[in-house]
């Protein structure tokens, strides 16, 4: 089943239970101090609502089991979120606890995962985009002349360890250190250590029975050995002079939605994890050597100066907290791993990864793969580790993104493969009818097919980010090349950062004018006319339950009057003095094809070239997974410098639409001036930011403020957004913050007035996100306010 996060919603009156509910949202009472509850009879097939001490579980128990994956589960209430559930006792079902108040309007209930419905059945005859490819399909993009996927001269060893197990906090059941191994034979030297982290899957299986996700595994019942399911890349990387580990995180998955604490999915108990890891393969790379396991001893040194993280699915962004971890340290109390940081990440490599926190390691590069038949985590939340980094760092790390078509989340895992696995498995794209992703559509990626570009990219990441070789960058960074071992998939990619330099992000102070176009938010409410009126962008993905989200936007460019220019300005003129093209990214949606448009640039003379004209196709649209993604388009600024331009003075782009139908139109996501190479990302220490929660009486009369608990460690000055989450409204307000030298908190007001009346408690969300110079680990916390009358 899927077991999502128990927090990040508020209600009046909230209770955490400790079986797995989370919070609600809700409106006011009615004056009385009890609300009328809705009776169970009116609920919808499935639900079911009982009281308890604490106020009263709503659980869904759906005719089919929810299987294990990485996506949250949500219960809603129409457009407002309710909480996020745990399971049943049964494990076939979900419940939430709400409070009496919340209770009483629980009209329109739904369950979602990452943006789709798990309690109605989809429409799966019928994509949104038809069938046909994009135009820059595979056959048609240039060959790469390095090719990561091509294996090494080396042999390779292979074997598991078993370590004892670990307590990390919050978790009732230790952790299991469990590692396989796959390293090079016939190597000289220290060589570089990759570890890879799987995503969240059932734990235990039987025979051909249904896994289930508990910890230990029942009598009889064995472990499911996710962490084997990688074999494809540790074999790649290992023949190229690679030590590969990849690690089980069972006990992890079976408790990190369990209603206990952590409360964000598991991130940190996952980062604790690979820190342990890394610190004993440190150990055994100096004095522990003796004592290492013997596949540890058979293997070469490894070199801790030179290490890859692999995730997938929650995996990835456990690995990605180990990256922040790193460099500044977690508050202890919630960190099961020691102080001692006796190794260096230089990279990270994303495979459908999760991202709830939004707030990536800004400063270590980073490859992302987004599956486009991802039936389990839909939304592509994996974008935002690129998205999201913009502006927060030093701008040097290359954040790539491979959007590859026709591959669903589970078969990068050969464990969670059907016909390659011990345990029942699955293909998790959840309509077998779907022209364009079901199990056997021509457009569908084979199991082995998958698993080649699984491995292929990730040789890519760790050949760009860990060898140094500039030579496999353009398959990561938006180039437009292809790796023949990944053939006959089509593999596009994009990215931010690197060689590039800002020419406009749209933010508050971005100029629009031209017909029809407009400066739009990403993230606001439907009903909201600034909103960019796009539900099937990753790029837009939500920063639950955060909305409106302040500081993301994008400009929307309709062909209302194809020929006429739409001019969008920076505050200010920026240098394009050392870039050779411009890099810009831009979405076409489904069903728009041939949208065709020039870009140019101008200088604060009013000297403007047209750098080139560009043709955008929609990607083939299943059902269910967003895939608006953006496309990048790369200009030569060749006629510029003919023109004349003062390159260090460019005040405006400008994009002309020409073919396209009267309808179409293309988001604008971003643009920079682009060069070849890649330059040292220069990752340091930032000042971090972690949230924590607060429990207070709510008082008869007269308004208290208090402050949520905010912990600053590190040095440095840098600035973060502050959300709070209205309790009664669900209305985001936003606030940037700046982080002081030496400061130990940051200031999160909240006011709180008494009152007398009975059933009046409420819980206020506060979510927190990096904009500029600061690290964030924890990034929710919560105000409780208890109702004392």
């Amino acid at each position: 089943m899927h077991v999502g996060r128990a927090m990040l919603a508020a209600s009046l009156t909230v209770a955490i239970s400790l079986g797995g509910g989370g919070a609600a949202w809700a409106a006011p009472a009615d004056g009385t101090g009890r609300a009328a509850v809705v009776a169970r009879t009116s609920l919808p097939d499935g639900w079911n609502l009982t009281e308890a001490p604490s106020g009263f579980v709503l659980s869904w128990h759906p005719d089919q089991p929810v299987r294990t994956g990485d996506a949250a589960v949500e219960f809603r209430a129409g457009e407002r979120l309710l909480g996020r559930p745990g399971t049943t006792a049964d494990q076939r079902g979900f419940q939430l606890v709400i409070d009496d108040v919340a209770a009483r309007d629980l009209t329109g209930l739904q369950v979602r995962a990452a943006g789709r419905r798990l309690d109605i059945a989809v429409d799966s005859t019928a994509s949104r985009g038809g069938t046909a490819p994009p135009a820059r399909a595979a056959a048609q993009l240039p060959a790469n002349p390095v090719d990561p996927g091509v294996p090494g001269p080396y042999s390779t060893l292979s074997g598991e360890y078993a370590l004892p197990d670990v307590q990390l906090p919050g978790f009732a059941v230790p952790v299991e250190m469990r590692g396989y191994v796959v390293a090079p034979q016939g190597t000289s030297g220290q060589r570089p250590l990759v570890l890879i982290l799987h995503g969240r899957h059932p734990t235990c299986y039987q025979g051909t029975a249904e896994p289930t996700t508990v910890w230990p595994c029942p009598s009889g019942w064995n472990p499911l050995p996710s962490h084997r399911g990688y074999e494809r890349i540790q074999q790649v990387l290992a023949s190229q002079g690679y030590v590969t580990v990849s690690i089980s995180a069972n006990a992890v998955n079976a408790q990190d939605g369990s209603g206990l604490p952590p409360q964000d999915a598991g991130a940190q108990a996952r980062s604790s994890l690979v820190r342990l890891h890394l610190g004993r393969w440190a150990d055994w790379a100096g004095s522990g050597r003796p004592g290492a396991p013997d596949v540890v001893r058979s293997a070469p040194v490894p070199n801790m100066s030179n290490v890859l993280l692999v995730g997938h699915s929650r995996g990835g962004e456990g690995v990605s907290r180990a990256a922040v971890d790193s460099l500044t340290r977690p508050p202890a109390a919630q960190d099961g791993a020691p102080g001692t940081v006796s190794w260096q990440i230089r990279g990270l490599a994303l495979i459908a990864p999760s991202i709830y926190s939004h707030n990536p390691a800004p400063d270590v590069p980073s490859v992302t793969i987004l599956p486009s038949c991802d039936g389990d985590l839909s939304d592509l939340q994996g974008q935002m580790y690129a998205d999201a980094t913009r502006g927060v760092g030093r701008g040097f790390a290359l954040h790539g993104v491979v959007f590859a078509l026709g591959a669903n989340h589970n078969y990068f895992n050969t464990e969670w493969t059907p016909g390659l696995s011990v345990a029942k498995s699955w293909d998790d794209y959840p309509s077998p009818h779907d022209p364009i992703c079901r199990t056997a559509a021509p457009t569908r990626l084979t199991p082995v097919q998958q698993q080649n570009v699984g491995a292929t990219y990730v040789a890519a990441a760790a050949a760009t980010f860990v060898a140094g070789n500039d030579q496999v960058r353009p398959l990561l960074d938006g180039s437009g090349f292809r790796a023949p071992s990944t053939d006959p998939a089509t593999v596009l990619s994009h990215a931010v950062g690197g060689n590039r330099t800002r020419l406009l992000v749209p933010d508050a102070s971005t100029v629009v004018s031209g017909p029809g176009a407009r400066l739009c938010e990403q993230v606001a409410r439907s009903s909201t006319p600034a909103w960019c009126g796009n539900s099937n962008s990753p790029h837009f993905v939500p920063f639950a339950p955060v909305v409106p989200e302040a500081g993301r936007y994008a400009v929307e460019v309709p062909w209302t009057s194809p020929g006429s220019p739409v001019t969008l300005r920076p505050p200010a003129p920026v240098s394009l003095s050392n870039a050779q093209s411009v890099a810009l990214r831009a979405a076409v949606p489904y069903g728009s094809p041939g949208t065709r448009f020039d870009v140019a640039i101008a200088d604060s003379a009013g000297r403007q070239a047209i750098l080139g004209t560009t043709t955008l196709e929609p990607f083939p649209a299943p059902t269910q997974t967003s895939d608006d993604w953006a496309q990048e388009v790369r200009m030569p600024l060749t006629n510029a410098w003919s023109a004349g331009l003062n390159l260090n003075a460019i005040s405006s782009l400008v994009l002309i639409p020409r073919a396209g139908e009267s309808w179409a139109r293309i988001w604008f996501i971003d643009a920079w001036g682009w060069r070849s190479g890649t330059p040292a990302p220069q990752a340091v220490s930032l000042p971090r930011v972690d949230l924590g929660e607060r429990t207070v009486q709510e008082g008869n009369s007269g308004t208290v403020t208090y402050q949520v608990p905010a912990t600053v460690s590190g040095s440095g000055t840098g600035q973060v957004r502050v959300f709070v989450v209205d309790p009664v409204t669900q209305v985001a307000t936003a606030t940037v913050v700046s982080v002081a030298p030496g400061s130990t908190t940051i200031a999160i007001p909240i006011a709180v007035t008494g009152n007398t009346q009975p059933g009046d408690g409420r819980v206020y969300v506060v979510a927190v996100k990096a904009v500029q110079g600061v690290s964030v680990g924890d990034a929710y916390g919560l105000l409780t306010v208890q109702d004392d009358d």
